[in-house]
């Protein structure tokens, strides 16, 4: 995974650490992004933050953050805050041609050659908690979560994801004991291209905790 990289932390074993990955500095992932760049840092002074407003027909375009390599064994949980403003219209990720969302956080590991990433969704209408789009290949899993669903837009929602439990539950059937591989990084998308509609969100106080 491409774009801005986060700084090691110095940490040693005692209390968690928590580090800011600081959305206002990532990077479009220019493999897997088009042309224009639709994401605009805001500086507000309480709670800076990314906003992202898709606008069709372009194509499709993500920012994302390389975890420095000294914190990738040790990542335990990953914290942001997002808010819906515009939805694609009947976009739903579980629904093929309308897997458009108003935003989707993607965490990443890798070990070896093979990627695993699972795709957090805020839909327009998919049912919340769903479980979709499951893609199995040698070098790629993936599975796309539903964790927020519908309005009201403009308002700030807090995540917090158990990065090492959520992997297991996706890619080990749930085996406590599977080791899990190095997460490596974290990306955002907003998108309205299948169901050719605007799709606006905000991003924000994105939090490693190892």
């Amino acid at each position: 995974m491409g774009g801005f990289r986060a700084e090691p932390s110095a940490c040693a074993d005692g209390p968690p650490v928590e580090e800011n990955l600081d959305v206002i500095h990532w990077q479009v992932l220019k493999r897997q992004s088009g042309p224009v760049d639709y994401y605009q840092a805001v500086g507000d002074p309480v709670l800076p933050f990314v906003r992202a407003r898709y606008r069709p027909p372009e194509s499709t375009t993500f920012l994302g953050v390389e975890i420095a390599e000294a914190d990738r064994k040790s990542a335990q949980r990953l914290r942001w805050q997002w808010r819906a403003m515009t939805f694609p219209v009947g976009g739903d990720e579980c629904v093929e041609g309308k897997r458009d969302s108003a935003a989707d956080v993607y965490a990443t590991w890798k070990s070896g050659l093979k990627w695993f990433v699972i795709k957090y969704v805020w839909s327009s209408v998919g049912a919340r908690g769903a479980v979709c789009d499951r893609k199995r290949s040698p070098f790629v899993a993936q599975d796309t979560i539903i964790l927020e669903s519908g309005g009201p837009v403009g308002i700030w929602r807090r995540e917090d994801i158990d990065l090492k439990a959520d992997f297991r539950r996706h890619f080990e059937e749930g085996d406590f004991r599977a080791e899990v591989p190095d997460f490596v990084g974290v990306g955002i998308l907003t998108d309205g291209d299948d169901t050719k509609s605007e799709s606006a969100a905000d991003y924000a106080d994105f939090v490693l905790v190892r």
